[in-house]
């Protein structure tokens, strides 16, 4: 195990865990940023924004395992950043339907395909600097 002035666990598991809380993060940020465009910021949205964050980050974590999102081989591979914005745009709709589960509401197409949008750029900008912070340059 290695000591690290953040963690006690082998580096594997902390950059998983680093990882995987960036995941968390960066849907908390877009679903925010979509609130904020609409002028729904104070605490009173609270709920709703639970209403779509928690069906969001549940789809996400089904789907991305399937498509490698959490292997070594794919997350420090650059030419894989396709990936998770595919799983995001995928998770989307599932994530629509819950959503309208829990309100009680009609799922309207156009939410889901914009949910699936910002969704994957805040994906891939996550996805990204996770990437360039982990990775090693080459010795020049």
């Amino acid at each position: 195990m290695i000591l690290s002035g953040w963690s006690m666990l082998p580096p594997t598991d902390f950059k998983m865990s680093i990882l995987i809380l960036g995941d968390l993060l960066a849907l908390a940020v877009t679903t925010i940023i979509g609130f904020v465009t609409h002028r729904e910021t104070d605490l009173t949205y609270l709920p709703r924004f639970l209403a779509i964050y928690i069906p969001l980050s549940i789809s996400w974590f089904l789907l991305a395992p399937w498509f490698g999102l959490f292997q070594r081989e794919i997350t420090t591979d650059y030419k894989q950043l396709w990936r998770p914005a595919l799983v995001v745009f995928l998770a989307a709709p599932l994530a629509a339907v819950l959503r309208g589960i829990v309100l009680n509401s009609a799922v309207i197409p156009i939410f889901a395909i914009v949910l699936g949008g910002t969704s994957a750029l805040g994906m891939i900008l996550w996805r990204a600097i996770y990437f360039l912070s982990t990775t090693k340059k080459a010795d020049t």
